[in-house]
């Protein structure tokens, strides 16, 4: 599968979009299956903020995530967000960064998309 050359999703909430939290999870659910299916895959998607929660080992997006790191997508979760929401020991995908790695990335990217 090829990655969208240097793209980087960032996903900064638990859900997509603002209203209902039931609805913006099954949008994330959703949208992640989606560029999985069709092979639009970033190259990078970072968490932070409440989208750490994402990773979490009982997130019900976890299995598309796990899939989508299995294609070579690199899961980047902000260390202080999963420290503030007390899941350093929690996270079932991904591997924790920095801030600075963040902005690295970011800089780095082609295209930057922010859910």
């Amino acid at each position: 599968m090829e990655h969208s050359k240097n793209t980087l999703i960032q996903i900064n909430q638990y859900g997509m979009g603002h209203g209902d939290p039931s609805l913006a999870i099954k949008l994330m659910g959703s949208y992640l299956k989606l560029i999985l299916d069709d092979d639009r895959l970033p190259k990078i998607i970072t968490f932070y903020n409440a989208g750490v929660k994402l990773l979490h080992k009982d997130s019900p997006v976890l299995e598309t995530l796990k899939l989508i790191e299995a294609q070579g997508v690199v899961l980047l979760a902000c260390k202080t967000c999963l420290d503030f929401y007390e899941m350093s020991d929690l996270m079932a995908v991904g591997i924790p960064g920095t801030m600075m790695d963040i902005i690295t990335l970011q800089a780095n990217a082609s295209k930057v998309i922010t859910l």
